[in-house]
Parts: C-alpha cells; structure tokens; sequence
C-alpha cells in the first residue's frame, strides 16, 4: 500500500501547490492524507474548500487546534467522516477523529487524528485516547495511521514509542517545519516528528514576514497575513505491507513548484 501524506497546507499558495502536485503524482498512491486546518487563509479551513480538496483526490482531511477557526465547519464535521478533528477533545464538540476507509484495492485503512496537551490548550490525553480507540480500530483493520498535532517533538516521539508495533505510521504536524527523523521503530512503526507545511517559502511558517517580526520585537498582537512564492510542497511517500500493516518505507518529500517542472 503506498501512501501519500501532506503537511498542513497554508491558504492559497499551499492549495495551488497541493493541487499542482496531486495532478502530478496522484495515481501513483492508493491513499491520500492532507492536513487542512490553514486552508483557509492560514486559519480554519471552510467547507467549499474541503469539497475542493477531496475532490483532487484526497481521501482524508485531518486537523489540529485551527480547525474551529471558521465556524461553518462544525456542521459539515458533523455531516462527513472524510474530514477530522482532533479525537481528543472532549465529548460533546462537533464531528470526530478517526475514520476507516479502502485504499485504492480495497485495504482497509484508519486515520487517526490526535492533538498533543505541551505548549497546547488543555484538552484529553492523547495517549490514554489512542490506546483505547486502536483497540477497537484493530479489530477491523490493521493499517492505522496517525496525524499527531503537537508542538513537542519529545511528547511526538513518546506517542510513537507508545503506540511502537501497534499502529502503521505516527507523524507530527502543527510547527510548519519539516524534521529531518524519519525512521521506522523498533516495532515497525513509521515515525517523523513534524511532516512540514505546503506553501509560500518567502515568509515564516506561511505568513509574511513583516507580520510576524514585529510581533517578537514588541510583543503586540499582529495581523498575520499570508506569504506567496517561492511555494513548497511538504509530505510524506510511505509504504505499508498489505497484510501485517507495519510501515516498510517513509521517506520525506519536499520539493518546490520549479523543482516539480511547474513555474509559479
């Protein structure tokens, strides 16, 4: 099973680069996972864009602590399982945080999506959740992999080792910058600590840099506005065996538009 995996997209630039390289590499992966939460202008991501989104071929839209920025989503949370938040938030919030689907041949496939509680709003343990939903999950299918947003490479890694020979892959998103530890656990886990962001390499994590400086200089609150060119694409080609589920390659991406052959 071969797997493509993209860090968190941010606004117009990260989704033109997305599209550009869904259009490219698409059908040579039999399952698809993006990271949605800055779709939308580099905060929330809205419905029209996450129909637009699995529309090119994206099978999963996972998120983190940005997905309730636009408040139309929470309906359509309700309505799709194509599209997650964190499943550790508490009971009672909009939508959910897993879902099992079939890869191109018809393998069952699980996508978890947690959010860590380091440098992060007080929400459920993430470890205590996942233990007792890939027990359930492993009763039907033995792919699962999970979409860790945490800001803490130290509680990534510790969820990995956690969850090492129990689930297929464990990445980290949220810091918008590509780690460069990929490797696969002990127990055959896949394992990165940040997948990386797709987007405008011009600026700071997606944003213009003249709306984010001044926010260290001073200590103000700044409008942050999104940053254009010099897009890159951040991602994950991963390659699971079909029948046990454990990971047998990860291997980063990260490519820019005029590194793909198209000139932005």
């Amino acid at each position: 099973m071969k797997v493509l995996v993209i860090g968190d997209v941010v606004g117009n630039p990260g989704r033109k680069t997305l599209k550009a390289y869904l259009d490219k590499y698409k059908n040579s992966y039999d399952f698809i996972i993006v990271n949605g939460e800055n779709a939308a202008a580099g905060f929330g991501i809205t419905a029209k864009l996450c129909d637009e989104i699995l529309d090119w071929g994206v099978n999963v839209i996972t998120s983190g602590n940005h997905i309730w920025d636009k408040r139309e989503i929470y309906d359509y949370l309700e309505r799709s399982n194509r599209v997650l938040r964190p499943h550790n938030y508490p009971n009672g919030v909009p939508g959910t945080g897993y879902t099992i689907l079939k890869d191109k041949k018809g393998n069952k496939i699980a996508v978890v999506s947690l959010q860590g509680r380091v440098f992060m709003p007080p929400i459920d343990c993430p470890f205590t959740v996942a233990n007792s939903l890939i027990e359930e999950i492993r009763k039907e299918c033995k792919h699962i992999i999970i979409d860790f947003h945490a800001e803490a490479t130290s509680e990534k890694l510790a969820l990995a080792n956690y969850l090492d020979g129990k689930v297929s892959v464990v990445y980290g998103t949220h810091t918008h910058v590509q780690t460069a530890d990929n490797k696969i656990l002990l127990e055959g886990t896949g394992y990165i600590s940040d997948v990386g962001m797709t987007g405008s390499d011009n600026g700071i994590i997606g944003m213009r840099k003249e709306s984010i400086i001044p926010k260290f200089l001073t200590a103000l609150p700044q409008k942050f506005e999104i940053a254009e060119g010099k897009e890159r694409i951040n991602g994950l080609d991963i390659e699971l065996d079909d029948e046990t589920g454990e990971c047998k390659k990860i291997e980063r991406i990260n490519l820019s538009l005029i590194e793909l052959g198209i000139f932005n």
